[in-house]
């Protein structure tokens, strides 16, 4: 007789051995199949009042497609789902599911919650092997939308507008869209050619057109893409690609990465590749300083590249701002984790090389206002770690280029651009914005939210006009 199928508990997903995933670029996870997204899709309850949609920043109906997963109409799945979100491959994959729709999944309360973001990766993964695009739509407004930058939330942006009828042009900076997505994360964790770009092309079969190599503010500005090339509303999807760093001494030594640059290296131009132009350095001991889930790849970006890599964190693990999942697969693959522990000045050879980072040991005192406890110094607690290169996974702000070069667009001291949450709308008339741009670097999944409100305050705005 068969065991009882213990519903408290999720269905295992596979994963790559971390010996063997810790030397190749390959997909950590290998996601569920067909068997295992019926099991586990199985286990939702179906709420009435669903706390998962709530959770979910862009309002995906969860108990609905998931209904069509435990009935095997994975297309139907797929329809519902597309109501929603324009990049379910890449949010099933990257989402940070736990502190959203799976943290307030009813099931969670007395045991595991229902892995939401796996069964959305099954549907988009199906999908895209079974030819399924979404549906472009009938009608036109004649009415021309301008979106900045091919990130998450310009491509939620002008998906939506492009399913409401408008004519949608994003500019793209780099010679490659996706903004993040193919830039900043990872093949290990979300595959460039198998995932990221079919998600781009369905957004162009709505209708979108996109065109790389133009800086708004060099190539040509806000204000001459609505005075001359008869764009009615633009959106600004920038993103905020300004790396920080900490201003310790060293900082400027060779062998200092930011974190942006070290994995735009790898990730757009495929540096890790051994068949490839773009150079990269390949360090025997990697330091790199954050506890973000920047900090995670390029960790993991490193040790694939040979490096023995320590992560240097000034909180402990409970702050780590980074997912669990990253956390637990950093370490996993072998990678030594510092915490409590800050830099306080890089080391150098007479060359001008790294050789090494001198810390500094912490204890936590009051909480800061972002609501974690404050790093302090202990005194007479330095120590050094041996290294001939150092990432630093600090955060990044936005450009300043686009504020610089429009008038009437006020950003805040942070340098963010100043919009209303809700629509979108900007202190320049026709100006809409959302995502990094206006948060500081954030989620994807957050970067859409933004994107789909900017998406219906265009809409309000032109229909109104």
């Amino acid at each position: 007789m068969e065991a009882k199928r213990d519903m408290t508990k999720k269905v295992p997903v596979r994963e790559q051995d971390p010996k063997v995933r810790a030397a190749n670029f390959d997909e950590v996870c290998l996601g569920y199949n067909e068997e295992e997204a019926l099991a586990e899709a199985q286990r939702c309850l179906n709420c009435k009042n669903a706390k998962c949609v709530t959770g979910c920043p862009v309002s995906i109906d969860i108990p609905a497609f998931i209904q069509q997963v435990k009935e095997g109409k994975f297309e139907e799945a797929a329809k519902i789902i597309a109501r929603s979100s324009a990049l379910p491959a890449v949010c099933g994959r990257v989402c940070p599911q736990e502190s959203q729709c799976e943290g307030v999944c009813v099931r969670g309360v007395k045991g595991e919650p229902v892995s939401i973001g796996k069964l959305e990766r099954f549907v988009a993964d199906w999908s895209r092997a079974h030819g399924f695009v979404p549906e472009a739509p009938a009608e036109k407004k004649g009415k021309k939308v301008a979106v900045i930058g091919s990130g998450p939330a310009g491509l939620t942006c002008a998906g939506d507008l492009a399913k409401m009828g408008y004519e949608v042009t994003i500019f793209e900076a780099l010679h490659e869209p996706g903004g993040v997505l193919t830039y900043g994360i990872p093949e290990f964790r979300l595959p460039k050619d198998g995932v990221v770009q079919p998600e781009i092309e369905n957004v162009r079969r709505l209708g979108v057109t996109i065109e790389t190599n133009v800086v708004i503010g060099k190539s040509v500005t806000i204000d001459e893409l609505m005075e001359q090339e008869g764009f009615e509303a633009v959106f600004v999807g920038s993103g905020a690609g300004l790396p920080r760093f900490m201003g310790i001494p060293g900082e400027n030594a060779n062998g200092v990465f930011s974190a942006n640059e070290y994995l735009t290296r790898s990730n757009l131009m495929k540096a890790f590749r051994e068949d490839h132009d773009t150079p990269i350095m390949e360090a025997k001991k990697v330091v790199v300083v954050g506890g973000g889930n920047v900090a995670m790849d390029a960790a993991r970006t490193a040790l694939r590249l040979g490096a023995e890599v320590h992560i240097v964190y000034r909180r402990s693990e409970k702050e780590l701002p980074a997912r669990a999942e990253e956390v637990h697969h950093a370490k996993e693959e072998g990678i030594a984790f510092h915490l409590l522990t800050n830099p306080a000045e890089i080391l150098t050879e007479e060359n001008g090389w790294v050789r090494g980072i001198v810390c500094r040991r912490m204890e936590l005192g009051e909480p800061d206002e972002s609501g974690r406890r404050r790093p302090i110094e202990v005194p007479g607690s330095e120590f050094e770690i041996e290294a001939d290169a150092v990432i630093m996974a600090l955060g990044t702000s936005p450009n300043p280029l686009i504020s610089n070069t429009t008038k009437g667009l006020e950003v805040n001291r942070r340098r963010c651009i100043v919009a209303d949450e809700s629509n979108g709308k900007t202190t320049k008339e026709g100006v809409f914005a959302g995502g990094d741009a206006v948060t500081g670097a954030a989620t994807v999944i957050l970067a859409m939210e933004a994107g789909r409100a900017g998406a219906k305050g265009i809409d309000a705005y032109l229909s109104a006009k």
